[in-house]
């Protein structure tokens, strides 16, 4: 236990801006803002594209395509989309890449820090207020164009179920009830979830579901990357359930896509 007498609040975000705050260099950052616009008409930022999160009958399944553009480029194509959080519950994100990264690893420290300093975990509840609080914490920069777009998920341990939710760039927080999809192949990873979706699906349907999801949308957007079979690169998956937050083999994505193809 930590004693916060000297601070006041067990809002880490609070007291690195108050304390360090050469220390934030994007969210709610001045001189990172100031930057940006200097830097705005002679570089391209990384864009993350497609990710989602579907509710199964035991849990939640959150994944990501691996592909970053730079304009009409590829600018990376291994990057980290999907983000454990605690135990029940992980991010995923999508818009310019530097901020939707520092903005994860951001809020995996706030909430660490929560339950270090008060001795308990923050609820799901409270973890996707405070994302709120962080994604308007961004206003500045998505005026600019680098918008960060989380999708939150985790597994609520007194309703004994899944949850999902979503945000809008100024920080609006909106609960889905059975799946939802953001990023530039959002539109189309709907699309698919929309005809396959049933209640009370099982792990394996919400598998199979969302990686042809996310096939559909790399066929479709040509910001959202699909598996490669030749670099074996595949998009991330994890679920959440009352066991706790769990990564997807690659091996087993492997077989879910080559599945997939054999059936086209």
């Amino acid at each position: 236990m930590l004693d916060l007498d000297d601070y006041g609040t067990s809002n880490f975000f609070q007291i690195l801006k108050r304390h360090h705050p050469e220390l934030l260099t994007t969210l709610d950052s001045p001189d990172f803002a100031s930057n940006a616009r200097t830097a705005e008409s002679s570089f391209l930022p990384y864009e993350g594209t497609t990710v989602l999160a579907v509710v199964y009958d035991t849990g939640v399944i959150m994944a990501g395509d691996r592909q970053a553009t730079e304009g009409y480029q590829v600018g990376e194509r291994r990057i980290q989309k999907v983000y454990p959080v605690d135990r029940y519950s992980a991010i995923a994100v999508a818009g310019a890449a530097g901020p939707c990264i520092e903005m994860a690893k951001l809020f995996q420290v706030e909430v660490e820090f929560y339950e270090k300093t008060e001795g308990v975990s923050l609820s799901l509840e409270g973890q996707a207020n405070f994302l709120s609080h962080l994604v308007r914490s961004n206003l500045e920069l998505a005026m600019q164009g680098l918008i960060v777009l989380p999708l939150f998920a985790g597994y609520d341990l007194k309703r004994h179920r899944g949850r999902i939710f979503k945000y809008d760039a100024v920080g609006g927080r909106y609960e889905e009830g059975d799946y939802y999809a953001i990023g530039s192949g959002g539109k189309d990873a709907r699309t698919t979830l929309k005809k396959r979706y049933t209640p009370e699906i099982t792990r394996q349907d919400a598998l199979e579901i969302v990686a042809e999801a996310l096939w559909d949308a790399a066929d479709e957007d040509i910001a959202t990357g699909g598996p490669d079979l030749i670099r074996k690169i595949f998009p991330t998956l994890y679920t959440i359930t009352e066991e706790g937050v769990a990564e997807i083999p690659e091996t087993t994505v492997e077989e879910l896509y080559r599945e997939l193809i054999s059936r086209l």
